[in-house]
């Protein structure tokens, strides 16, 4: 396998440098390109729409196959990955679709299980690819990763030709998550890959490093992690600054786990933080604002804690008991807010909470320019306002009975569109400019709920 890969490399990466230019480009602040927006946060500097935008018109819809990932949108496109087959057996595909009106550009496709082959519980909870693919605008590439382990890149310009591509079972000793508390749970790949200049960062989870660097053009390997902790199930690592030496934060299986990323200290650990949740679940990616980390899960913990990061260790601020089971937490403008079950909305400076309101499932939420939260779970999507004068939980506008099927996929903000999606592959787009003729929309509550 790692002939084969490298065989790939060497063949298609020096096609890579002249990809850029046949990309679709757009304004950073437009784009939606990875996991949790355009810096990694749930924050964005696009506006909501409100209130002309509100209640959103439905521009269409589609089944892209079965799934935990989410939709991400870059240059007037729209990305993402869904598995059809039948039984264990069956193939991912990536879908690039006009993201205005769904009409596929293109879609690649490879044989992939349905669940990792070390699958470990809850297996009737998920199945097909749970990472969310990453655009990396100067390359015009797009990374993905199954749930099986398959890193790849595609040149998104030439059809979504495949660039380089490993399996990490294959490549690195993949170890089985052991049990973290009243059972051993092991889902897989779910963390997203994540880019930062010219590396693409992985958590992998292996013997030889929780953490991974790959050249984002080749796919070799240019640093390991000292730490050799079991991957997490978060979405893996959130970049972050701490006295002014750039890092990584990653939610590993039991512990918090923050590590150099500055040239000469790649991977070297800065600070721990125990946090290992029952079932395997630490879930949620870790919050990031200048030298702060906020973590959360369910179940014995149940609580969510703040900590100060220092390139001596950790210190803990606060913990509250007000959680978020699956949904990553989201801070701005010193506030902190989690969909899951209710929206919540808490004191980043203490922890206390503020407001809370709506049911959203194990849902999602992200921050617009306009100081709205859009808020989605449980077949709902629901625009609320960020910062209350009366710290009362108000909405704005809702949309409501989306899908009958679990909403784990975090929602996608950009040029004007929302795009949505269940774990069945139920994806649908709305736009938040003035409703086209025609166009069906959801309802405006006449009261907060």
């Amino acid at each position: 396998m790692k002939s084969a890969c490298l065989r790939l490399c060497i063949a298609v990466a020096l096609a890579v440098v002249s990809v850029g230019a046949a990309v679709p480009t757009r304004s950073a602040g437009a784009d939606w390109p990875q996991w949790r927006g355009p810096n990694h946060t749930d924050v964005t500097s696009e506006p909501s729409g409100w209130p002309r935008g509100w209640p959103p018109a439905r521009l269409w819809a589609k089944n892209v196959g079965k799934g935990c990932t989410s939709p991400i949108v870059a240059g007037g496109r729209l990305y993402v990955m869904g598995w059809q087959g039948r039984g264990a057996k069956g193939a991912d595909t990536i879908h690039c679709l006009d993201a205005r009106t769904g009409a596929e550009v293109w879609k690649q496709s490879y044989p992939c299980r349905y669940q990792s082959r070390l699958k470990t519980g809850d297996e009737d909870a998920y199945g097909g690819p749970s990472s969310t693919p990453t655009f990396d605008p100067p390359t015009g590439c797009l990374y993905t990763l199954s749930i099986d382990g398959d890193l790849r890149c595609w040149n998104a310009a030439r059809g979504g030709a495949p660039v380089w591509g490993m399996n990490l079972h294959e490549t690195y000793k993949i170890r089985q998550r052991p049990d973290a508390g009243r059972g051993a749970r092991d889902y897989g790949f779910p963390g997203s890959p994540l880019v930062q200049g010219d590396l693409l960062v992985v958590e992998v989870g292996s013997v030889e490093g929780t953490v991974m660097a790959f050249d984002k053009r080749t796919g070799r390997r240019v640093w390991r992690s000292e730490c050799t902790e079991f991957a997490g199930h978060s979405a893996g690592p959130v970049a972050m600054t701490v006295e002014g030496a750039p890092c990584l934060a990653t939610l590993a299986l039991r512990k918090l786990v923050v590590m150099r990323a500055d040239k000469g200290h790649e991977g070297k650990t800065v600070a721990e933080f125990p946090w290992a949740t029952d079932f395997a679940n630490n879930i949620p990616t870790p919050a990031v604002s200048g030298d702060l980390v906020a973590i959360t899960s369910n179940y014995n913990r149940s609580k969510t804690c703040l900590l100060e990061i220092a390139l001596s260790g950790p210190r803990q601020k606060w913990i509250a008991p007000h959680f978020s089971k699956v949904g990553s937490p989201v801070i701005h403008k010193g506030r902190l807010y989690m969909a899951d079950g209710s929206l919540k909305c808490l004191d980043l400076a203490t922890g206390r909470l503020l407001w809370r309101g709506g049911d959203f499932g194990h849902g999602s939420c992200l921050v617009t320019g306009d100081d709205k939260v859009i808020a989605f779970g449980n077949g709902r999507l629901a625009l609320v306002e960020a910062v209350p004068p009366d710290n009362q939980y108000h909405e704005l506008g809702r949309v409501d009975n989306l899908f009958q099927a679990t909403c784990y996929p975090h929602v996608a903000l950009a040029d004007g569109l929302i795009a949505c999606k269940d774990m069945d592959g139920n994806l649908v787009c709305f736009s938040v400019g003035p409703p086209p003729a025609g166009a069906e929309t959801g309802r405006r509550p006449g009261a907060a709920r």
